[in-house]
Formats: structure tokens, sequence, C-alpha cells
């Protein structure tokens, strides 16, 4: 018997788990949390790779506040990566 086959989520799996963690937004797009689909368990992985399958895509990071002044300085890292994105955004037909 193949373990993977059994912890490996389909399609209608990864469905099931979108829809049932995402919520609407006022434009008729809905939201999915990172934190939720890591707090789930879920392939982190797959599930977002379906999502952009699905013409998902993440929500645009809002930029930090601009620094400068008197410790401005210390928190700045050019090598810094940036953060991954909080949220996905996925049209309504998605869901469907």
């Amino acid at each position: 018997m193949n373990d993977e086959a059994n912890t490996t989520p389909g399609d209608d799996e990864i469905l099931d788990l979108v829809r049932r963690l995402s919520r609407p937004l006022p434009s008729g797009e809905q939201v999915i949390e990172r934190a939720a689909i890591l707090a789930a368990g879920a392939d982190f992985t797959k599930v977002i790779d379906w999502v952009e399958a699905h013409d998902g895509r993440p929500e645009e990071a809002v930029s930090a506040a601009p620094s400068g002044g008197l410790h401005g300085s210390h928190f700045e890292d050019s090598s810094a990566r940036p953060a991954p994105p909080h949220r996905y955004i996925l049209p309504q037909a998605a869901l469907s």
C-alpha cells in the first residue's frame, strides 16, 4: 500500500479545504490566509500550487513605513528577503 497516496491531497480535497478556509471579500473574490492553510496541516505547497493554477494570486504586500529618523538605520537590512504573502486572493469562479 502506498502511504503517499493516502496523505497527498487531490484536487477535490484541496477544493474542499480552500472552500472551508476561505472567506468572501467585498470585491466578490475569496481570500484564504496563509496561517489557516498551515494550521489545517495541509500540504502547503500543493495548496498554493492549486490556488495559483486556479487564477489565485498572493495579496500585495503592504510596504513598511518609511524608515529614517533616529533609529531608522537599525531596522534596515538590504539583504533581508521579502516576507511571504499573508493571504491569497481567488476569483469566486475558482470555488464553484
